[in-house]
């Protein structure tokens, strides 16, 4: 789930994952490499970005996922410019589309929050998470907390809904009281993961495209969110904390009841997509999250801030299923997170704050990739 907070003065935390692999999108006659600052934008050391392009010039820019054909990206903005006080969900093409001569076309025209968008197989509809039911104006943020804790606010109305790529909504997905969001889909088509507060925890839970046959797949106290299913949809990846001693525990259930997380400690973990042979990836420590599986399904993407001692910046790292061969791939004093593959491979989208000239904006990259 996406989010944009303050960490620290100069930094922004943003929160938060198609048939069988679908046939590569055609983009041969629309190459990166266009409109890419090859050597202002790419440390030296990303050795994995063959190329990298900006696409938003503004505002706050993260959660770009991929239509199954691999031709355009929805994602969710706050940017004044485009006259928006809270997060949006909007649809491009990140190869021809230049999002410096105007505004993209705005999928979430019912006002209310809105956050975790997902392409549905066929690519006209997406779902996403919505608290438009219980008022147009954005639910309020949580004030500076007295005790120093950096929270989450947990939105009980969110609800999740299906879309069509002009704004009307075809279905409503979810009805439970509490949190409903964090939804994507698998690449087979078949099944939807989401994170859900109706028995009481953040757990995940999947169900069918069209909502139903709804299964709990997580049963530990603590926050699991963020989960993505693999490249052949048999396995799901998420992030999640674990409260490990009595006075953790008393602290994440008195946050809950007052609709908070505190997103600072959080692992990878990886499980079968019914839940089964759940086992922890990470055990770096502070924040580990926004994981997304390598196109090879044996490998993770994902954000952290493991190797910093002030909680920034936040960086990209790869990672074996099996927590082994970490290897760091973007680097900077800087925030990169949300990594996401295309269907074929060829190229990762992620926010990053990085060319902002000294403000907080944070906006969507395209890198073309090399292993």
């Amino acid at each position: 789930m996406y989010r944009l907070l303050p960490v620290l003065p100069l930094a922004i935390l943003l929160t938060t994952g198609c048939q069988e692999n679908p046939a590569p999108a055609d983009t041969t006659a629309t190459t990166v490499d266009s409109v890419a600052v090859k050597d202002s934008l790419i440390h030296p050391d990303e050795k994995h970005f063959k190329s990298l392009k900006q696409l938003t010039f503004g505002g706050d820019n993260a959660e770009a996922y991929w239509s199954f054909d691999g031709s355009k990206l929805v994602f969710q903005s706050t940017n004044p410019a485009w006259e928006e006080h809270c997060d949006q969900i909007h649809v491009f093409n990140p190869f021809t589309d230049d999002l410096r001569t105007g505004k993209p076309a705005q999928i979430s025209i019912k006002g209310g929050r809105t956050t975790c968008s997902y392409f549905l197989p066929g690519d006209s509809l997406v779902l996403f998470a919505s608290t438009h039911e219980a008022g147009a104006t954005c639910p309020a943020v949580p004030e500076r907390r007295a005790d120093g804790k950096y929270v989450w606010p947990i939105y009980s109305s969110f609800d999740i809904y299906v879309s069509d790529l002009s704004g009307n909504i075809r279905k409503q997905l979810t009805k439970t009281a509490g949190y409903d969001a964090e939804a994507t889909v698998s690449p087979k088509g078949d099944r939807i993961v989401f994170t859900s507060m109706r028995d009481g925890d953040m757990e995940l839970y999947t169900m069918n495209i069209d909502g139903s046959d709804v299964k709990r797949i997580t049963n530990a106290p603590g926050y699991d969110g963020g989960a993505f299913f693999s490249p052949d949809g048999t396995k799901l990846l998420w992030r999640a904390s674990r409260p490990g001693t009595q006075e953790e525990l008393a602290e994440y259930k008195a946050l809950l009841k007052e609709g908070l997380v505190k997103p600072t400690d959080m692992e990878l973990y990886v499980a079968n997509a019914d839940g089964s042979e759940m086992r922890k990836v990470t055990e770096l420590g502070q924040a580990n999250w926004a994981p997304f599986w390598h196109p090879s399904g044996q490998k993770i993407i994902f954000a952290s801030n493991h190797k910093s001692q002030r909680g920034f910046p936040f960086t990209l790292f790869m990672i074996n299923i099996d927590g082994t061969g970490l290897e760091q791939v973007s680097y900077g004093d800087t925030f990169d997170a949300f990594p996401v593959f295309s269907p074929d491979g060829r190229y990762l989208v992620f926010s990053s704050n990085r060319n902002n000239h000294g403000t907080r904006e944070t906006n969507l990259f395209l890198a073309e990739w090399q292993d």
